[in-house]
């Protein structure tokens, strides 16, 4: 793709800016769960609060998914610039959204605003991945699972900066409406940056594809519907634990669960500049296989850690697993798919986020389920006192993370027969029926 007359250093800062925002958001989120859990679900329905939290973080990724669904069909007609100043304002109107509901009495209507506001942030999320993606795509077309990692490192760069400052607020006492108020700050100036940039077009559009051929691409190729399955379960295996370590582990291992997503976040942070020799070494697909074994063994560490040195521990194992799988995916699918264009990466996006919205709430229901049993009934675990309610929340905490254990075990075999497809041609990946 011809780059003349483009800023490509400033739309990189700004590809890193609007996922350095996302993680942000992740870790706030991750933060204020248990805040929105004692606050607002445990006056609304005590019995099923977890359950309502997973609802309400679930809907987040709701939000993601139907944006990356059709914005990535919509960055080729109304272009990269309109979709990331969507993304800001709506995590500035989420953002707004979630301090107004914390300042009103509990009701009904309180749920419903959290909700919303969740939502635009989900959407702005989507909105972000739709567009930047396909950005970093086009700019470094012979470099994509090199710079698509290096972008998606200020994910995790988002988060250890929003972890701290949740940790901070806590550690501080102060209101934990300040960590909403944090993401205000990225949003405005991504909105300023982008305002003020010009971006590409697509690579579907600059090689001039047509919409017919870029769905053609995908309908043909079963092996890329066979990777969209796959990103399910890579997703759930990284995303849905990091989004529940404040509310399980915090429970398991006496400490505030944000600080191993903290440290793993920055474990990733620096781990994702590498990728691409890592990649060259192994293909990204056998870079995926590796991963999912460390995911699998760090995972089930996690959920039987009893201390803050063993979490440490295992959440270094988890974390390596995980470090490199969602750029990865898209990675492969952009490598192997190219013709398929914004809609390829975008509907890798799509699975990714409907996973969590199902894994959450799901996770949620095994802790209400398993804290009511655990007391002996809904009267009963409304009675407990704080010792006897410690130990009932660690055996539910330690039941909703076993849940998620399993996800990456199950696609061991498929990376791997994949993979040996691959190194038994010796040359271009399987990107057809076969």
């Amino acid at each position: 793709m011809n780059t003349a007359g483009l800023d490509r250093k400033r739309l990189y800062y700004v590809g890193n800016l609007s996922i350095f925002m996302i993680g942000l958001g992740f870790a706030v989120r991750a933060t204020i769960a248990p805040d929105l859990q004692t606050d607002i679900y445990n006056e609304i329905d005590l019995a099923n609060s977890a359950a309502m939290v997973g609802e309400a973080l679930g809907i987040t990724f709701t939000g993601f998914a139907l944006t990356l669904l059709f914005g990535s069909v919509l960055v080729d007609l109304v272009g990269m610039k309109k979709i990331l100043l969507f993304s800001a304002c709506a995590y500035i109107a989420g953002s707004l959204g979630l301090l107004a509901a914390s300042l009103i009495p509990v009701s009904v209507l309180v749920e419903r605003v959290v909700l919303l506001s969740l939502l635009l942030t989900g959407l702005g999320w989507g909105a972000v991945e739709a567009a930047s993606n396909p950005m970093i795509a086009a700019l470094y077309p012979e470099q994509k699972t090199h710079r698509l990692n290096v972008l998606h490192a200020w994910w995790p760069a988002g988060i250890v900066v929003g972890g701290l400052i949740g940790v901070a607020i806590t550690s501080l006492g102060l209101a934990w409406q300040l960590n909403v108020l944090v993401l205000l700050i990225p949003a405005l100036i991504m909105a300023w940056l982008v305002a003020t940039s010009v971006f590409p077009v697509t690579e579907r559009v600059a090689s001039g594809v047509s919409y017919g051929e870029m769905f053609a691409e995908l309908l043909k190729r079963p092996m890329f519907w066979v990777f969209w399955l796959c990103m399910y379960l890579t997703a759930a295996a990284e995303l849905a634990p990091g989004q529940w370590v404040n509310i399980s582990l915090s429970n398991m291992v006496g400490m505030q669960g944000i600080l191993l997503l903290v440290y793993v976040s920055a474990l990733m942070f620096v781990m994702r500049h590498f990728a691409g020799p890592i990649a060259e070494k192994l293909s990204p697909v056998g870079l995926m296989f590796f991963s999912c074994v460390a995911a699998a063994l760090g995972l089930y560490g996690l959920s039987i850690a009893s201390s803050p040195a063993s979490a440490f521990a295992t959440a270094t194992v988890w974390g390596i697993g995980v470090c490199y799988m969602w750029p990865t995916m898209l990675a492969i699918v952009a490598e192997r798919f190219p013709r398929g264009g914004a809609l390829a990466m975008g509907l890798m996006g799509f699975a990714g986020g409907m996973s969590i919205q199902f894994v959450l709430p799901k996770m949620g229901a095994i802790f209400d389920a398993a804290k009511v049993e655990a007391a002996g009934g809904v009267e009963q675990l409304a009675a407990l006192p704080p010792e006897a309610m410690t130990s009932v929340l660690r055996y539910a905490s330690i039941e909703s993370f076993q849940s998620v254990a399993m996800a990456p075990l199950i696609l061991l075999p498929v990376f791997g027969l994949i993979w040996l497809v691959d190194r038994s041609r010796k040359s271009s990946p399987i990107t057809d029926g076969a």
